[in-house]
């Protein structure tokens, strides 16, 4: 049985990340809490979820929290860190999640070189 706190996570290794708008939908549900829990039955590493500031994309609008904008909606910001071969993998998930929900966005992958992976749990 998968056991997520002794999963060896160390080098090299890579992050997938994935920008999209705050409003974004799939199955009734926000895109990034899809792709979250994909994330968490694909039993990947880890991943974290964090709301942008100001952006611009392909569709060239301007995306803030000012009062008066172009539109209120925020770029959502997800990034994973796992082994190469299973991020490549979950690109794909996350690739077919975004043309589910007809959303617009930009998925990423970067090396990165794991220093420390490990559960605070006792």
């Amino acid at each position: 049985m998968f056991n997520p706190h002794t999963m060896v996570l160390e080098g090299d290794a890579q992050k997938l990340k994935v920008i999209i708008g705050e409003e974004d939908r799939v199955y009734q549900r926000p895109l990034f809490e899809a792709i979250v829990f994909a994330a968490k039955k694909y039993k990947m590493a880890g991943v974290t979820v964090y709301k942008g500031m100001l952006s611009y994309g392909a569709d060239s609008i301007v995306n803030n929290r000012k009062v008066f904008s172009i539109s209120n909606e925020v770029p959502i910001i997800i990034e994973l860190i796992d082994r190469a071969e299973r991020i490549s993998s979950f690109a794909e998930i996350t690739s077919k999640l975004l043309e589910k929900a007809q959303s617009g966005g930009i998925i990423f992958t970067e090396h990165v070189d794991v220093i420390s992976y490990k559960s605070g749990l006792k």
